[in-house]
Formats: C-alpha cells, sequence, structure tokens
C-alpha cells in the first residue's frame, strides 16, 4: 500500500524547546520534522502538531510551529486522551466552490455535494517515541478508522534503546514504518508532477 497525498494527514508530536537537547540525534531528527511540515505544505497535506505540558516544556521549534495549521497542547502522554488532536483529524476534507450561479432556476443547479470523509492516512512524527508517540500512535490505531504511518527518522528517544523499543511496538501494534524520503516519493508519485523538482531540493 502507498501513501497518497489526498488522503494524508501529518501529525508532529512534542518538538519542544526544553526537550530536544537531550534528544538522540535531536538536531537531525528537528530538520527532518521541518521537512516533512515542508513537504505536507507543498502537497498541501494538513499538518497538525501538540505540545506536552507547554507551560513546563515550552513550545514546540518555532520554525516547525510555523509550518503546523494548528498546535494543540495536552497533559496527557497519548494525545487521544482529551479533546483537540482527535477533533482536527475528524474535520471533513474542504470543497471545492461549486459555482452555481444564484440566478439560475433551481433545477438547473448542481446537486450540493455531501462532505467528503476525514483524510484516514495518519502520518506521525515525534518525540519521546516510547511515551508521547507510542500513546498518541496506539491511539489512533484503536479507534480502527486510521491508517498509521511512524516516519522513523523523525522520531527519537533519550535513548537508542526507547526509540526503537517503540518503533517494536508500533510494528507490531500494525503501523507501517517509513523514512521521510519514501513519504516525499510517495506523495509525488511521479517526476511529471510540478511539485517534483522542489520535492527533490527539500530531500535532497
Amino acid at each position: 500500500m502507498l501513501l497518497s497525498a489526498e488522503q494524508s494527514q501529518l501529525v508532529l508530536v512534542d518538538y519542544q524547546e526544553r526537550l530536544m537537547p537531550v534528544i538522540h540525534e535531536g538536531a537531525w531528527v528537528l530538520e527532518n520534522a521541518r521537512r516533512l511540515a515542508q513537504l505536507a505544505a507543498l502537497f498541501k497535506v494538513p499538518c497538525w502538531g501538540t505540545e506536552q505540558n507547554p507551560a513546563r516544556l515550552g513550545e514546540n521549534d518555532a520554525a516547525l510551529k510555523a509550518l503546523c495549521q494548528q498546535t494543540v497542547g495536552k497533559m496527557h502522554f497519548g494525545a487521544f486522551e482529551e479533546p483537540g488532536l482527535s477533533e482536527l483529524l475528524r474535520k471533513p476534507a474542504a470543497q471545492a466552490p461549486q459555482g452555481n450561479a444564484r440566478s439560475l432556476p433551481r433545477h438547473l443547479q448542481k446537486p450540493r455535494q455531501q462532505a467528503q470523509p476525514a483524510r484516514e492516512q495518519i502520518l506521525i512524527a515525534g518525540c519521546e517515541a516510547h511515551v508521547c508517540l507510542l500513546q498518541t500512535a496506539l491511539g489512533l490505531l484503536a479507534e480502527e478508522e486510521w491508517e498509521v504511518w511512524v516516519v522513523t527518522d523523525a522520531c527519537s528517544s533519550r535513548t537508542e534503546r526507547n526509540r526503537d523499543a517503540a518503533f517494536d511496538r508500533l510494528a507490531a501494534a500494525g503501523a507501517e514504518l517509513v523514512t521521510t524520503e519514501m513519504v516525499a516519493f510517495e506523495w509525488c508519485r511521479s517526476a511529471e508532477q510540478p511539485e517534483f523538482k522542489r520535492m527533490l531540493e527539500l530531500v535532497k
């Protein structure tokens, strides 16, 4: 199964200013998260952020936060344990204007389409992989309405062992493990796409 930009949403978990300095390979992980958010903007994929207890851990990296459509604060480690993220993910897809002239008789107007269901492919990345990322992803999987894809090179913990244990549990629970470049090329699909050149600039 391949990712589809039209069916994807991106969730970036807790890249906070007081947390990232102690994260294993934190600078590289944060750079990949920024790259993911830029790719989401390029391919018109909704991008959401979360912040764990921001009063204590600070806000998300400013450049990353600016690329998110909305960032929600939380106190639970799993973002699905409280309101906020679940409502954003379930928003119906925006409808294009129908272009009906109001002056036309009703029988000549195009019928209104029903709202499209929410995008069901949820890409998730964040810190710490074995705590907030893990619990949020498992919460998504428990809902059974989402396909969950964990972007491994944009995730980490304070130790490699904890990070890798999180990946093992997530894979066993049914999450797909991918990398930033996999996401980029699957969202693009073709070298003939107008976004291809910019996509290459971002991943290279």
